[in-house]
């Protein structure tokens, strides 16, 4: 299994959810590189301790937003050239809104400061690249 895929079952984001999240975030900060190949369903599942059945929801999910290609009897992989949503300026300024919401009160829940989350965040980022 992949380093880069973790899945919290106490976590309220159902494990879908949270696995599209995290190949989608690697592939935007190029942890994984085109042209990569995934574990199999099965492996997937296994490694996770998740029904295939959700890992093949995703993978299948993923494929039609165009993150990933099946090849037929080799495997999922990374698209060529994976399909990123690209925001607009101004366009999707909600949905990043609501994100940094719900970061900032789960932080809060937990007893971190807004500071300590923009800190931290610098520091991801600056990690990035970006």
């Amino acid at each position: 299994m992949p380093g880069w895929l973790t899945l919290d079952t106490r976590h309220a984001t159902p494990l879908h959810v949270q696995l599209e999240h995290q190949i989608r975030a690697a592939v935007a900060t190029k942890r994984v590189l085109p042209g990569a190949q995934l574990p199999t369903v099965r492996q997937l599942a296994v490694d996770l301790s998740v029904n295939a059945n959700t890992i093949a929801r995703v993978y299948l999910d993923l494929e039609r937003a165009g993150v990933l290609e099946t090849r037929r009897g080799v495997g999922t992989f990374i698209a060529s050239q994976p399909v990123l949503a690209t925001p607009k300026a101004g366009h999707r300024a909600p949905e990043l809104a609501g994100i940094v919401q719900r970061c900032v009160n789960e932080a809060a829940a937990r007893g971190f400061s807004i500071d300590d989350v923009v800190r931290q965040i610098k520091q991801v980022a600056a990690k990035q690249g970006g």
